[in-house]
């Protein structure tokens, strides 16, 4: 029997994922991880509960793939060394104002193990090679990137999560003045 959908059209099952993700997402950031819910998930997408568990298979299959997150590093080689504390701070701010998917994921790691490992696996992943193309010394890549995630998901906790009135209305140039010194030392300068 002949597929009946026009070519080009999106195909039912992708619609539903979509819907899914969308809601969980959301319902992630409200509630959390461990009071979202399949049923409330589902309820917000407009689907049976059963379609959730046919397409993730869990409540942890379902968080992992909806808060999956490309960084979206820049190519810190190709700017003049002196400048990649400054590029980071300012793309995480980027990032935290335009992806409500991390913000989501830094209110869930703060609360819940899963979460807290999906944070890592992100930061690890993706900053570690970055800190490992600009850091003098190889060994000390792990601890340097870690120390950079200490100061880019401090931030993003009390301007975007925690909501300290200070960090909040502190003019954007103002924070990346504060915190790109800091980031650019940890992994440019020599070890203490």
């Amino acid at each position: 029997m002949p597929d009946s959908k026009p070519p080009g059209s999106p195909r039912r099952s992708d619609t539903t994922r979509t819907a899914i993700l969308d809601a969980a997402r959301e319902r992630f950031a409200a509630d959390g991880y461990e009071r979202a819910t399949i049923r409330a998930i589902a309820r917000d997408a407009s689907i049976d509960p059963s379609m959730v568990m046919r397409y993730y298979g869990s409540k942890e299959g379902l968080f992992a793939a909806a808060v999956a997150v490309d960084l979206k590093l820049p190519d810190l080689t190709a700017l003049p060394r002196e400048e990649i504390g400054r590029a980071l701070v300012t793309h995480f701010l980027d990032m935290w104002e335009e992806n409500e998917v991390l913000t989501a994921l830094l209110r869930v790691g703060v609360t819940n193990e899963a979460g807290a490992e999906r944070m890592q696996g992100i930061f690890r992943d993706q900053l570690l090679p970055v800190a490992r193309t600009v850091c003098p010394d190889p060994e000390q890549v792990p601890a340097r990137a870690a120390l950079c995630s200490t100061q880019l998901l401090g931030l993003a906790l009390t301007r975007y999560v925690l909501r300290f009135p200070p960090v909040v209305t502190l003019p954007r140039e103002e924070a990346v003045a504060w915190l790109a010194p800091t980031v650019q030392r940890y992994l440019t300068a020599p070890h203490p």
